[in-house]
């Protein structure tokens, strides 16, 4: 087998840590000697050994004078696991081949050079356009310290995310909400407006098997959530976070008292202040945030520039009238000056479509 193949086989591993993995990067690690595989492994969940360790203390025989193959750059410093070039230094291996450059700051390119500096051959950005392909969330996060943001909605072919008496249960079919729930696995949090508490409330969990349920965040300027609600009542299924503009404790204790967190934001025209949410976000580990909100909330998030990446699920239907659509809010008032995207990556569910887009261009105030 090459180099090339030997990758995609870490990349294969480095996968099944989607989801669990949270706010670290998925890797997987492949170990070979005289052309065969020795030892194989990946960073299984957030707080144990990396696919390194892994892939090392799973060899058949003595990794002495092999080859690592591993898709992310291994780390070099001291964090929940001891520094994977320690363990690569001590057992003797031969060469390391990985994909992904780190771009965090305590390892980036000091790897390679600890290795190398140990009698290691380093060969690096093997199939990097597909290891980077699986960490943009780590990379984001790593850089920015805040959550990359996908915002993802379901609408009708004339554009309509409810009909006109606000129902929207359901617009797509049950493949597409099964992958909806893929995502909510892949996610660190999801987050929703009281509005959408409101209208649906939804427990927003992962309902497929061997999944976790991400933090729930609720963004309620002034605290109006029911303590009734879904969310409330089942804060023992998923960590769950309201985040709101009130300052006055003795509101928040009820919530609390239910096992909620509140999370006091400014405000920004009224309403939370979105940006220095996802800063208050970032400092408790929520690497990745899953925007399931109406159409103000959406709004709210494009203009403030927190968007990422965006998900449209369309169904071949028509509801037609004065329903909403995903994005409400004061809108744009030139062509030119529109969010813009790139060109969407077209996937099948079923009669469903859905398109998926990077932002590039987000307005703000």
């Amino acid at each position: 087998m090459t180099d090339t193949e030997y990758m995609k086989l870490a990349i294969a591993l480095a996968k099944k840590g989607c989801g669990w993995v949270n706010p670290n990067p998925m890797v997987g690690a492949i170990v070979v000697k005289n052309d065969k595989i020795i030892g194989q492994g990946y960073h299984k969940k957030y707080g144990t050994l990396h696919a390194e360790r892994n892939a090392l203390a799973n060899c058949k025989t003595s990794p002495e004078g092999a080859t690592l193959y591993v898709t992310l750059e291994p780390c070099c410093h001291y964090g929940k696991t001891p520094p994977c070039t320690d363990a690569i230094i001590a057992s003797k291996i031969k060469r390391v081949v990985f994909g992904s450059y780190d771009s965090n700051p305590l390892v980036a390119g000091k790897s390679s050079k600890i290795l190398v500096e140990n009698g290691i051959s380093v060969t690096a950005g093997m199939l990097q356009k597909e290891c980077d392909a699986l960490n943009p969330i780590f990379f984001y996060y790593i850089q920015n310290k805040r959550p990359y943001v996908m915002m993802k909605y379901a609408m009708t072919m004339d554009g309509k995310i409810a009909t006109r008496t606000n129902k929207s249960q359901w617009i797509t079919g049950t493949k597409a909400r099964s992958q909806v729930h893929k995502d909510r696995h892949k996610f660190s949090a999801i987050m929703v407006g009281l509005g959408t508490v409101l209208a649906d409330d939804p427990l927003l969990t992962c309902r497929n098997k061997n999944s976790k349920n991400p933090t729930r965040i609720v963004c309620d300027s002034h605290l109006k959530i029911p303590l009734t609600s879904k969310i409330v009542k089942t804060t023992d299924l998923a960590p769950t976070i309201i985040a709101t503009t009130i300052t006055d404790i003795q509101i928040h204790q009820p919530y609390i008292h239910a096992g909620c967190q509140i999370l006091v934001v400014p405000q920004k025209n009224g309403y939370i202040d979105l940006s220095c949410l996802m800063n208050k976000l970032g400092e408790i580990n929520i690497d990745s945030v899953l925007l399931e909100g109406g159409a103000t909330l959406n709004w709210s998030a494009l203009q403030s520039g927190i968007v990422n990446k965006i998900q449209t699920y369309i169904a071949p239907k028509i509801f037609g009238g004065t329903a909403k659509s995903p994005v409400m809010g004061i809108g744009i008032d030139f062509p030119n000056k529109a969010f813009k995207l790139t060109k969407p990556k077209i996937i099948r569910f079923d009669e469903d479509i859905l398109l998926e887009s990077e932002v590039i261009k987000c307005l703000q105030e």
